[in-house]
């Protein structure tokens, strides 16, 4: 697994779980949790990507 995408997938989690706290519970800085989900992602999509070129 390339660190690109296990950093992502770590960081979209923590986003996710950071967004469903901030449902219940109001705390500073909450809206940066669908920033870690949203940056998770592009960080999967390229560690997918570099994945896919070492194949061909």
């Amino acid at each position: 697994m390339d660190w690109s995408t296990f950093a992502g997938i770590a960081l979209s989690l923590v986003g996710l779980l950071g967004y469903v706290v901030g449902v219940y519970v109001t705390y500073p800085g909450r809206a940066f949790s669908i920033t870690a989900v949203i940056v998770g992602i592009a960080l999967v999509a390229i560690g997918q990507q570099s994945t896919a070129r070492r194949d061909v």
